[in-house]
């Protein structure tokens, strides 16, 4: 981990979303060929390596899958509830989640309002926990329900706590799975609290609407298919948004943002 930021803040930056992340130890972490915090981790250790590298921890992402059955091998309420914990321990006000793809047969045959009741019902204990301890718990558009704005409508209401759920606006996820970035500007305005600029290519209009949210992009902004400037012009919201750039081009086990 130590390297990662190192070569994050040796690109010119100097902001960073903590990534990956585990429960417990991990054998990859321990030899040195796996960049991954674990989520037991005690918070000194993280903040000092990110202190000597330069580099300001700006949100903690813990996306999910919160569309199949729990497991103890899925990422799920649990991880997400630690993630929080871990935030307030660190001084990062945010942290990110969403519901990704379902990987079983069980998550696969959901509903639209199973689906809602899905996410809800594994979110609705870390909304508490991030409630009680003064963090914001950000739903990102990554998956067949946040990227559509009707489905976020839905699970925002559903779990309400408008002052600790809102959302982290992904300008490539959003267009990718179908949705104009733009709308979520219109239609979540204040509720937007992070945001991770990413532009897509132009070969990957023939899955828009099909894939739901990708990881990294491959090229730089202003180079693709978003229309970067129109969101970055609309204003989010009547107070001051603070946003974080990430440069789509270089994203490593730590998100750059």
């Amino acid at each position: 981990m130590e390297r990662q930021f190192q070569a994050i803040k040796e690109m010119g930056i100097s902001c960073a979303d903590l990534t990956d992340n585990h429960q417990g130890g991990m054998l990859g972490v321990e030899y040195g060929f796996s960049a991954s915090v674990s989520l037991d981790s005690h918070p000194a250790r993280i903040r000092a390596m990110a202190a000597n590298a330069g580099i300001e921890l700006t949100a903690l992402c813990a996306h999910a899958n919160l569309l199949d059955p729990p497991s103890p091998d899925i990422y799920g309420t649990n991880e997400i509830i630690k993630a929080i914990r871990l935030a307030a321990l660190l001084g990062i006000k945010d942290v990110i989640t969403t519901e990704g793809d379902p990987k079983s047969e069980c998550g696969e045959q959901l509903t639209r309002g199973e689906q809602i009741f899905a996410m809800v019902e594994k979110l609705r204990t870390p909304v508490q926990w991030a409630a009680e301890l003064g963090v914001k718990l950000l739903l990102e558009p990554h998956g067949r329900v946040t990227d559509t704005i009707d489905g976020m409508t839905a699970v925002l209401e559903k779990l309400g706590h408008p002052d600790t759920v809102g959302i982290c606006l992904d300008t490539g996820n959003a267009w990718l799975g179908g949705a104009d970035p733009l709308d979520y500007v219109r239609s979540f305005g204040k509720r937007i609290g992070h945001v991770h600029w990413k532009d897509m290519p132009q070969e990957m209009e023939r899955q828009r609407g099909k894939t739901f949210g990708c990881g990294m992009a491959t090229i730089a902004l202003g180079d693709g298919v978003v229309d970067i400037p129109a969101v970055e012009n609309v204003k989010l919201s009547a107070r001051r948004l603070k946003t974080w750039l990430r440069p789509a081009q270089q994203d490593v086990s730590i998100e750059n943002s």
